[in-house]
């Protein structure tokens, strides 16, 4: 076996971290890849969490049976649209497990996802290079051909270094290794509201987008939410990102959008993925909240300054809302 692949069932396993994509087909192929090698985690003793689209996470469980107990399986739908929520939830298991080789099973597009957040999760499956270089873990992405568009694919053969396949991983000839440069978002409608803001501003904008959000459509916790992020948001901009800003507000569709822009950088790719420590002073909380608050988390590190733009579902009625981050 070679260094730096997963361990196979009976396999030896390595202190390398890995992070294959897996092409399969229909239901049979999705439980010969990542079937086994969920298997091969339990019978190595492994901590797995598995993240999966309801019928997939159904089909995996009746699978393995009663060995579907020593699996992590977090709320359906717990992480929402949102990468960035999902990416540190992932660092935060493999944080548990130092020692533990932990493996990690997360399926990034499926059917009827929506493009802008398919966007979103391309780019942070680059990112996970980076975030869990040096551990130990293997984190698996199963892609479906049968249903993931062709572009999809190819932007999931150039992000993960490896791919695995029949006999095993095998190194991604099409991995670029490098991460594409922030490009700008496309720009918020003429009728957005624009809240220019300062340190003495700050509480009246605040106030104003908890009324905006209650127009909008927003309700009870989830109006909570995006309040409290926006307030993250803006006051990071005073603090780091030249002192003031312009925040942006207005509905598409069925999402409420809250957007600032500042004059701040983001030299961190992976700043708001991980759990900041409480007893450091190099800050990092706010934009991790933002990412626990948010449906779907932008942010965009440009040459004129920083972009991040929130977005939060709107209440349907007799829909539940998603569920919250606990």
């Amino acid at each position: 076996m070679t260094r730096g692949t997963a361990a196979a069932p009976g396999e030896e396993r390595v202190d390398a971290f890995t992070h294959p994509a897996f092409f399969y087909h229909g239901e049979d192929g999705f439980l010969a890849g990542v079937g086994a090698f969920v298997r091969a985690g339990l019978e190595n003793g492994e901590p797995i969490l598995v993240v999966l689209p309801e019928s997939r996470e159904r089909l995996l469980r009746e699978d393995l049976g009663a060995l579907a107990r020593e699996v992590t399986w977090p709320v359906t739908g717990v992480f929402g649209p949102n990468p960035g929520r999902a990416m540190s939830a992932f660092r935060e298991f493999v944080d548990r497990h130092p020692n533990g080789h932990p493996r990690v099973v997360g399926e990034p597009v499926w059917p009827g996802r929506d493009t802008e957040e398919v966007r979103e999760v391309l780019r942070h499956e680059m990112l996970f290079n980076l975030a869990l270089a040096g551990s130990s873990a293997s984190v698996l992405c199963p892609y479906d051909v049968s249903s993931v568009p062709s572009g999809v694919l190819e932007e999931a053969r150039r992000s993960h270094p490896t791919m695995l396949e029949n006999e095993g991983q095998r190194p991604s000839p099409w991995y670029t290794g490098r991460r594409e440069r922030d490009v700008p978002l496309t720009e918020p409608p003429t009728r957005a509201v624009s809240l220019p803001y300062d340190e003495e501003t700050l509480s009246a904008v605040r106030g104003s987008a908890e009324r905006w959000a209650r127009e909008a459509g927003l309700s009870g916790a989830r109006r909570t939410d995006l309040v409290l992020a926006i307030a993250e948001a803006t006051t990071n901009s005073v603090r780091h990102g030249g002192g003031t800003g312009v925040l942006r507000l207005w509905v598409d569709g069925s999402r409420a959008r809250a957007e600032t822009r500042d004059a701040g950088r983001l030299s961190d790719p992976l700043a708001g993925t991980h759990r900041p420590d409480p007893f450091s002073a190099s800050g990092g909380r706010g934009l991790w909240m933002i990412n626990r608050l948010c449906d779907l988390v932008q942010m965009r590190s440009l040459p004129d300054g920083l972009v991040i733009r929130m977005t939060m579902t709107l209440d349907s009625p007799g829909v539940p809302p998603p569920p919250r981050w606990g």
